[in-house]
């Protein structure tokens, strides 16, 4: 399959937004009418965040396998072949949850937080936007985690929020608990991790395992998307979604899920390449594979 092909993945709601603020979905009809915007506009691949159902509870997470199950169910009646890609980031060492979720669901793809970072933002004042905090990662629960996706028949997707990260993922391959060719997602743009900087692509580039497929994540408004159009150019992967931003490339508003993939398209055909269909997109990421 061509590399000429870019796999665009919708990240679809995020963890904590709150929808009384922001046009994130929360619900299921929500989740399967912004998902099919989004696969209208040439995303396979949905990146799901779970949220409480209850009354007035929409931006807090949900990690009930039955509220998984039934927004899963829904997004992929809405969008017959779409690829679900489940969220498992948790703080501390109990992933008891998450693997449930991921027994119910059985995602094709997992994000596995590949690394602990420093979970820092600060107001314009210098004040910190919310209490510093640890998100960790270390090495026994990243294995963990890859133990319970290969269990489940869901490929790792390695999330690297900063240099160190992107080059441990090399020695967890080395190490045999991470697959040869780690599908791996370059998280930019959070304040204490790597820069939302295209620059800084093609340094990160020389660290990837020969062989990986890449994408970037990118974090931040209107000033993601020069990364967006260069991971473009360097045969990345291509994501975004009110998760990641609520800005369109001129600076204005999104109004959800299904305009920002559609600009994420366009980046992709600035580049000369064609957008991959979820069968496509099966076969580039060997998803399935034994």
């Amino acid at each position: 399959m061509s590399q000429d092909k870019a796999v665009l993945t919708c990240a679809l709601t995020g963890v904590l937004t709150d929808p009384n603020m922001h046009p994130v979905p929360v619900t299921p009809e929500e989740m399967a009418a912004s998902t099919k915007e989004a696969f209208d506009a040439g995303a396979s691949i949905m990146h799901v965040h779970f949220r409480c159902q209850e009354e007035g509870m929409g931006r807090m997470p949900s990690w009930d396998p039955e509220v998984g199950a039934t927004i899963c169910d829904a997004i992929r009646d809405a969008c017959p072949g779409v690829i679900i890609n489940m969220s498992t980031g948790v703080l501390g060492d109990d992933i008891s949850q998450q693997v449930a979720c991921m027994e119910r669901i059985k995602p094709e793809i997992a994000a596995c937080n590949a690394g602990t970072l420093n979970y820092l933002k600060t107001r314009r004042d210098g004040s910190w936007a919310w209490p510093p905090m640890v998100f960790d990662n270390p090495v026994d629960k990243v294995n963990a985690f890859v133990d319970a996706m290969k269990a489940n028949g869901a490929m790792p997707e390695f999330e690297c929020f900063d240099v160190g990260i992107v080059r441990s993922v090399k020695l967890f391959v080395e190490n045999g608990f991470a697959p040869k060719h780690p599908d791996t997602n370059l998280v930019m743009g959070v304040a204490s991790g790597m820069p939302a900087d295209p620059r800084l692509l093609e340094v990160l580039m020389s660290y990837l395992v020969e062989g990986t497929n890449w994408q970037t994540t990118v974090i931040g408004r209107q000033d993601v998307w020069p990364v967006h159009q260069r991971t473009a150019e360097l045969g990345g992967h291509l994501r975004t979604g009110v998760e990641d931003t609520f800005y369109l490339p001129n600076g204005e508003k999104t109004s959800g899920n299904g305009q920002l993939i559609e600009h994420l398209a366009q980046c992709a055909a600035n580049a000369g390449r064609s957008i991959a269909s979820p069968a496509e997109a099966r076969e580039m990421l060997h998803l399935g594979a034994a």
